[in-house]
């Protein structure tokens, strides 16, 4: 409503003629009536025609209006020890006439009001009454004594404004009322006429365009139409109660249970509502017959600025003091380069830099508040509300006191709790109110700008600094892998560019060097010997990762992991200082205990850093738990390898069928060029092994979930540390188990022919190709990390779309009713507490295939960085779209994972080594190239012939030789050892432990390397940039200087006031003492 409409309604006065049954069956009621022994403060005066009950005192400075009288019993206290004011006059449309009586809400400006009533009760005392359901009547009075007739049209407006008002707030009574003032129809007919451009937005559309009908009827019929409130014309983007003025900023919504523990849930409810209303916040409920379904009911919480300014004060909340006078970082000629990239400045800077402190209630005036509905964004008022309502209680069952809103979703007693998004995310808000989500939806959640850097600030405001921070870390990696893609894609297209000119791929290709090489059976009595040349294009896909640019690439990968982390500390001290987070430490969350926590703990404890008793647990109370999670991890660890053991005899058992088959068949005899019995098997087994890894994962994060819960942590952030430790344990050895298996074990310990070792004395070992392992190993790590980023991407994409599809058509049965703001959001999925933990887990494991086995895959950067720019914008998309606002809250760091990233790094620098060493082929060719090889003028000629050692036939065992016949008498198989005419026959030769010291001297080298750089680049780079220090002590001295102003002013407008004071009074003493002389 206007100003000028305040002014003008501030004529009239709300009348309550409340009745109040004490408990001695006494009346309170009246014009302006106190209750029973009521006081009223200093400096506070009546209006004409109130009067005072019996009992009720006046303090001294109380003054008495003309009219006002006293009823019998009433008194003029001479000492008053209550507040020295009366709280200040409802900052609302109508300026009610308050009765003092107890517990009768007015309902207007829910902010002024709840104030009142807090201020009011530090200096009246409500006596315990025995309540009645209240009827509560308005009547309006002008204040002096002219006929309505005789106003101007000014004043009718003001009158309908009134009525619309009193429409809003739903009084059944209104139109008795109206018609016992009896206002006549013309004069409300005219205001009518003028209502549609005078009235406020809020209300102006309730209003119907219809012809009116007889004057007697018209007024009612148009009031009947205000209180019906009709809801199919309301806006479907409403985010306020029923009077259009107060923000919801969270939402419950139950269902009405009939089974046997419904009443049990009604009184959790119903204790719980009461508390909550007892901390401050206002509630609403939705009548489940006004809900699309017809079932639910809806809670809408709202935080008066009373609440907000007490908790923000409490979680320590930075707010604006002053605009910053700290330029915003100037675009560089490379940025302008960058143009097509970059978003518009008012997307990227939502709101200009400021100044911050902690708020504090009692410094109000020190910082910008211009509006007190928007001073506080919504993720701060949403974060606010979630504290409450975490730390709530609602009863004591079983000799515990039951507390938080998570106990209550989880016996069902609420369906849900969740803050209401901005408005609906393809068109913006209607109302002056901005549509964040829009504006989110449209720069950053559409896969058209999947090459437009992102909106963080926006993302920071709306989400919080915990899903903000995620973001900012996702795009840093995407924007370093762009530099390791590149030189991975350089590596890729030198391997296919000398793939042709590869001497060892030629030597197997041709027909007079691999088509005369014999190579022993792959497998016993079913397999056949083979020639070497079947494996030419095998060998020539090897070549294209096993290459000279293989050691280069593991070189390059292990400085590049250092600089991604330690440019990383930078961006993340950056960040910390532009959303004001420098002094935020994670010791504040510590502090803060899980409700859960709290109401199993029976004992308390002294805090030694903040001298207050604290829930305490006996460690001897968790070690029960302990014992059964330690149990429960061993024995996932174990059905892990279990599963990798399982799928290791699923490759040696099928070797033999896919070797035999393929010999077999001659339609195959077209496809054995490139699909070997070796790749063949290889392909199926890693596609088998993606499948398990799926479907552990699933049952694993359930039960490390469950297990992790019953430890009782004491934080949430203990939580989360527990759970992350046991889930991502699992996920590492889920993941990278068969990578480790063909990278480090297969074709290591396999013996030779005649001598082959086995598994369970059933299966004989597994061998690499005449090639080497290397390809094998690129293979298992294409097919596990592309397929499980394609099965990620599609089902975070598709889960949430098609269950929010069928959650709405199964509800919408009422299609005729208004699909309101806070339904719609019901209707999408929760994001959960948990729900950026597994973006987190997805990431690192992302990040491991990046960095622990690069050194086979160079375009394992190339595949991550595209998956990352579809995973921004797939996260952006269901955050924005599928799913519920999540709570915000406050992070400065990405926490543990940042740990895990670091040790990571390490091992990939040892995992990187050892692939090159003992995976790759690279070492055994140098070996050559330089120890054994006779040729100057084409060096590794002649190196197959020196990597395959001989078997004579006639030394197979007889259960193991094949079945046919052959005219040679020796296989070759891949081994360095002596041949059989040799004293010492098949016993490792002398090049075998020369090509072993060069492998074990090229890890050392490589590691000793990679890690001075490591350390090197480490101490070169500080954590925190250089300008960013000088921008934090900037801040900290405007900061201190503000505050050391606004504090010494306000001690020198005290000191006046209280020298004026002192004046005063010694002038009214003189005055006195000249008065009684003069009069003597």
């Amino acid at each position: 409503m206007g100003r000028r409409h305040r002014k003008s309604l501030a004529k009239y006065r709300l009348e309550r003629k409340p009745s109040v049954r004490s408990g001695s069956g006494s009346l309170a009621q009246g014009r302006l009536s106190l209750a029973p022994r009521s006081f009223l403060a200093p400096g506070s005066s009546l209006t004409p025609g109130s009067s005072l009950t019996p009992g009720s005192s006046l303090t001294p400075g109380s003054s008495l209006s003309a009219g006002l009288s006293l009823a019998p019993g009433s008194s003029l206290a001479p000492r008053s020890s209550l507040a020295p004011r009366v709280p200040p006059v409802p900052r609302v449309s109508l300026v009610p006439r308050v009765s003092l009586a107890p517990r009768v809400s007015l309902g207007l400006d829910s902010n002024r009001s709840s104030s009142l009533r807090r201020e009011s009760s530090t200096w009246y005392q409500e006596p315990q009454l025995e309540y009645r359901r209240p009827t509560i009547r308005f009547s309006l009075r002008p204040k002096t004594s002219r006929r309505l007739s005789q106003r101007s049209a000014t004043a009718c407006v003001s009158l309908i404004s009134a009525f619309n008002e009193l429409a809003k707030m739903g009084d059944p009574d209104l139109l008795e009322m109206v018609e016992e003032e009896g206002l006549r129809a013309k004069e409300i007919d005219y205001v009518f006429q003028r209502s549609e451009s005078l009235a406020s937005r809020d209300t102006s559309f309730l209003i119907s365009d219809e012809p009116q009908p007889l004057p007697q009827k018209r007024f009612n019929l148009f009031l009947r139409r205000r209180l019906m409130f009709q809801r199919s014309e309301q806006s479907k983007d409403s985010i306020f109660f029923n009077d259009g003025v107060r923000q919801i900023d969270f939402v419950l919504s139950y269902v009405e249970d009939a089974k046997k523990d419904a009443e049990l849930k009604a009184e959790r409810r119903r204790e719980f509502e009461l508390n909550l209303r007892k901390t401050g916040l206002e509630l609403e409920i939705e009548d489940k017959m006004n809900s699309e379904d017809g079932k639910t009911y809806f809670v809408k919480i709202h935080a008066p600025w009373e609440v907000l300014v007490t908790y923000a004060e409490v979680l320590g909340i930075k707010m604006p003091i002053k605009l910053s006078d700290i330029p915003r970082p100037k675009y560089t000629p490379l940025r302008y380069m960058l143009g097509p990239v970059k978003l518009p400045a008012t997307v990227k800077y939502p709101h200009p830099e400021y100044f911050t402190a902690q708020f504090s209630r009692h410094r109000q005036e020190l910082f910008l508040i211009e509006d007190e509905a928007t001073f506080f964004p919504s993720s701060a008022r949403n974060r606010i509300v979630y504290y409450i309502l975490s730390r709530c209680p609602f009863g004591v069952e079983e000799g515990k006191k039951k507390i938080g809103i998570e106990r209550l979703l989880n016996s069902s007693t609420y369906l849900s709790a969740y803050p209401l998004h901005d408005g609906q995310y393809w068109k913006p808000s209607r109302t002056p109110h901005i549509n964040e989500r829009y504006t989110l939806h449209q720069n950053w959640a559409r896969f058209s700008y999947f090459y437009k850097e992102q909106p963080l600030d926006l993302i920071r405001n709306y989400y919080g600094e915990k899903i903000g921070i995620y973001f900012v870390f996702l795009g840093y990696y995407t924007e370093m892998l762009l530099i390791a893609a590149l030189v991975g894609l350089a590596c890729f297209i030198y391997g296919l560019l000398s793939m042709e000119n590869n001497q060892t791929s030629t030597e197997i290709c041709d027909p007079n060097i691999g088509g005369q090489m014999i190579m022993c059976p792959l497998c016993d009595g079913v397999c056949d010997y083979w020639r070497l040349n079947t494996t030419c294009l095998h060998s020539k896909f090897s070549h294209l990762f096993d290459n000279e640019s293989t050691v280069f690439f593991a070189l390059f990968m292990g400085i590049w992991v250092t600089l991604f982390l330690e440019f990383w500390k930078q961006r993340q001290a950056r960040l910390e200082y532009e959303w004001d987070l420098v002094d935020f430490e994670e010791e504040q969350q510590q502090l803060q205990l899980r409700p859960e926590f709290e109401a199993m703990c029976k004992r308390k404890k002294l805090n030694p850093v903040t001298k207050e008793m604290e829930p305490h647990m006996p460690p001897c109370h968790r070690i029960p738990w302990y014992f059964v999670s330690g149990t429960t991890v061993i024995f996932g660890m174990a059905l892990l390898l279990s599963s990798m053991v399982s799928v290791l005899v699923y490759r040696l058992s099928v070797f033999a069928t896919f070797a035999s088959f393929m010999e077999s068949e001659a339609t195959l005899q077209n496809v054995k060029s490139f699909l070997t019995p070796q790749l063949a098997t290889s392909l199926s087994g890693s596609c088998l092994n993606c499948i398990v890894i799926l479907i552990l994962n699933f049952f694993y994060e359930k039960i490390s979930a469950w297990i992790t819960k019953m430890e009782i942590p004491r934080t949430y952030q203990e939580y989360e540390s527990s759970l992350t430790l046991k889930i991502f344990l699992f996920q590492f050895v889920n993941y990278y188990s068969a990578c480790f298996y063909v990278a480090f074990f297969k074709g290591k310990l396999v013996g030779y022919p005649g001598k082959y070792t086995y598994m369970f004395n059933l299966w004989r070992s597994e061998e690499c190709d005449p090639a080497g392992c290397l390809i094998e190993l690129t293979t298992q790590l294409t097919i596990i990390m592309i397929a499980k980023q394609i099965y990620t991407n599609v089902y975070e994409a598709c889960q949430p779309w098609v269950f929010n599809w069928w959650r709405r058509r199964r509800a919408r049965t009422n299609s005729e009713k208004l699909y309101s703001r806070w339904e719609q959001d019901h209707d999408l999925q929760p994001f959960g507490q948990l729900g950026l933990f597994y973006e987190y887990l997805e990431t690192v494991i992302q990040f491991g295939f990046v960095t622990l086995f690069v050194a086979s895959f160079p375009l394992a950067p190339l595949f991550a960085l595209i998956n990352n720019i579809m995973e921004i914008r797939v996260d952006a998309w269901k955050l924005t779209t599928q799913y519920r606002r999540p709570v915000a809250a406050k992070a400065h760091s990405i926490g543990v994972w940042q740990d895990i990233l670091y040790g990571m790094a390490i091992i990939s620098i040892a995992t990187n080594a050892f692939i090159v060493a003992f995976t790759s082929d690279i070492i055994p060719r140098l070996v050559y190239f330089y120890a054994y090889s006779s040729n100057s003028t084409e060096p590794l000629s002649g190196y197959v012939n020196n990597s395959l050692s001989v078997f004579l036939i006639a030394d197979f065992p007889n259960d193991t030789a094949p079945m046919e016949k052959k005219d040679f008498t020796t296989c070759r198989y891949r081994d360095y050892r002596n041949p059989p005419d040799h004293e010492n026959k098949y016993v490792h030769s002398m090049q075998f432990w020369h090509v072993l010291a060069a492998k074990m001297a090229f890890i050392i080298v490589m590691e000793h390397i990679v890690l001075l750089f490591k350390f090197l680049l480490a101490w070169m780079i500080p954590d925190v940039p250089k300008d960013v220090t000088e921008k934090i002590k900037r801040e900290k001295l405007m900061t201190v200087k503000i505050i050391h102003d606004f504090e010494l002013n306000k001690l020198k407008e005290n000191l006046n006031f209280e020298y004026s004071n002192i004046i005063r009074d010694d002038t009214e003493e003189d005055n006195r003492s000249l008065g009684s002389k003069s009069s003597v």
